[in-house]
């Protein structure tokens, strides 16, 4: 692939604009909004933030994004190519298989350590001219006659700015600001670990095996994780929140059991444990929000929709947002007119992952028996049923936009300068 850099847009006005957070959607608004000649402040709570975390799917939507901000041939060289998606039940009896090349040959996931795109997307800010100030824990915000200022735990005021984005997570301390939110923590979580690996990674595969509804086994591709230039694979495991405790008290080996149960092949990655201490619980929250902006404050990323990973679409659709604010920004005249523009061009798209992702989680994160026979009867259909698999598979690539409204064009994740999410002015 060939280098592309984040477009640079002169502004005779530029805004001051604090950014609270770091990750994903932080960093790469951070990249966007400087670039384009904004002055921009990053608050980070994490006093020195380092590469954590296990792998992701960096969807088609997702790479042009990152063509946008111009991290995608960093992050592309250390990531895993996958082609399809395959999962099946227990025994290999399939369930579903969802190829990229039904909808277009040229399209691919990128298997990557989430540790590699934060530290893409941390270095990106900073060379954009981004300020960041790390060890803030900012812990509310306070709007003012010249903007909106922020203020953390030791009572130290930030700003005013012209601007705040919250992208602080699904917990964020600036929920209380928005017009209606609604944040809730899943039942249910994933257990993952990250290994070496060779086999997975040639297969060019995310695969996953369910048993029953409670049940889901994953291997995922991860490419070279920070510091390291051999590949690795993130398993990981389906976990009640209220069964963690049980799980490491009952140790190692009866963990290895019940894995093997459901696939063999996890043995050798099992076999490179000598204690639980290096697998790691990760619960998930919904976030319901809308609209995402109120008086010179806008929430992106999973502050604004976290779900739980059902589509693998979380770090995807942050950095749409991301996108789609700057792209919003750089066209209206004013904050208020930017925030209502962003708020109006996320909307279907959000809706419909929201959707979805709420849809399915029951199906594959549950405890109920009938909902998982259901899923086990009518997935398999998707083999033979073209039109279906087609519609699962843009789901997955995330241009999807709900049932009455047509996707995304192909030709959007095919050019890495595609406005992605470009503004819908309505009024």
């Amino acid at each position: 692939m060939g280098a592309h850099y984040a477009k640079r847009v002169a502004v005779d006005q530029p805004l001051s604009i604090g950014v609270v957070g770091a990750g994903t959607a932080g960093a790469a608004a951070a990249t966007l909004l400087a670039t384009a000649g904004h002055r921009v402040t990053v608050l980070e709570r994490v006093a020195d933030p380092r590469p954590i975390g296990a792998g992701i799917t960096l969807q088609p939507t997702g790479q042009v994004a990152l063509a946008r901000i111009g991290a995608l041939d960093e992050v592309h060289a250390r990531g895993a190519r996958i082609d399809r998606l395959l999962c099946v039940r227990r025994g290999n009896r399939p369930l579903v298989a969802l190829p990229y090349a039904d909808i277009d040959p040229r399209l691919y996931g990128l298997g990557i350590h989430r540790g590699v795109l934060f530290e893409t997307l941390f270095a990106a800010a900073r060379a954009a001219g981004a300020a960041i100030e790390c060890g803030v824990a900012v812990v509310r915000s306070e709007l003012t006659a010249r903007g909106r200022a922020l203020v953390d735990d030791r009572g130290t005021r930030h700003g005013p700015f012209d601007l705040v984005i919250a992208a602080d997570g699904s917990v964020s301390e600036l929920h209380g600001e928005a017009p209606r939110v609604k944040s809730t923590a899943y039942p249910w979580g994933a257990l993952w670990l990250v290994v070496d690996d060779t086999k997975f990674t040639a297969e060019r595969t995310l695969h996953q095996v369910v048993d029953g509804p409670g049940k889901m086994l994953g291997f995922l591709p991860t490419g070279q994780p920070p510091g390291k230039d051999t590949s690795c694979l993130s398993m990981f495991y389906s976990l009640r929140a209220d069964r963690v405790d049980a799980w490491r008290a009952a140790g190692l080996a009866a963990w290895r059991d019940e894995v093997l149960r459901v696939d063999e092949r996890a043995e050798p990655i099992l076999d490179t444990l000598s204690d639980l201490e290096s697998v790691l619980f990760t619960r998930y929250r919904d976030v319901a929000m809308w609209p995402w902006h109120a008086d010179r404050i806008v929430f992106i990323g999973d502050a604004a929709h976290a779900t739980s990973p059902q589509l693998g679409q979380g770090a995807n659709l942050a950095l749409l947002d991301a996108v789609a604010l700057a792209d919003a920004i750089a066209v209206e005249p004013t904050v208020p007119r930017a925030l209502a523009a962003y708020s109006a061009s996320r909307r279907r798209h959000l809706a419909f992952y929201q959707f979805a992702t709420r849809a399915l989680t029951p199906l594959f994160q549950g405890d109920s028996r009938v909902l998982g026979w259901l899923r086990d009867l009518t997935f398999p259909s998707s083999r033979w049923l073209g039109f279906l698999r087609r519609r699962m598979v843009r789901a997955m690539v995330g241009i999807d936009r709900g049932i009455l409204r047509g996707p995304m064009p192909i030709a959007d994740v095919l050019s890495p300068h595609a406005l992605l999410a470009a503004p819908e002015i309505t009024a």
